[in-house]
């Protein structure tokens, strides 16, 4: 399925219905260019999970936790030189702690998800305006 969005609004919007579906363990995995919206997108997966803190990109930290009836576990692997760093912070005990683990960068660690992750395309088409593919 493709979405059109126009506004950020519109791309928090998508997320946010995203995040109303996903059950304790889910996976999304983000792929997108520098600004395409991922991180406006996962805000959207933040509010559907009923998360009221405002989500920022965990690009120097790797991941930010945010607690909720079902944690939100926000990762960007755009520094990540391997996958072996990401199994060396922690990656499989973030699986098991039943929050949704959403992933920023995630062409750097193909290798890292399990068979039933969500996969999420944005792509910039210009201005405000994103195509979302999931």
């Amino acid at each position: 399925m493709t979405i059109i969005t126009n506004s950020e609004r519109e791309t928090v919007g998508v997320g946010e219905k995203l995040g109303f579906t996903l059950n304790p363990g889910a996976v999304v995995a983000l792929y997108g260019g520098l600004g395409a919206g991922k991180t406006a997108f996962t805000r959207g997966v933040a509010a559907g999970l009923g998360i009221g803190m405002n989500v920022s990109s965990p690009t120097f930290t790797i991941v930010n936790e945010y607690p909720g009836e079902v944690p939100l576990f926000h990762f960007d692997m755009y520094r990540l030189e391997s996958e072996n760093v990401l199994f060396y912070i922690g990656w499989d005990d973030y699986l098991d702690r039943g929050g949704v683990c959403v992933v920023e960068w995630s062409a750097k660690v193909p290798g890292a998800f399990p068979p039933d992750t969500i996969t999420v395309k944005i792509e910039n088409l210009g201005d405000n305006s994103r195509s979302i593919e999931m």
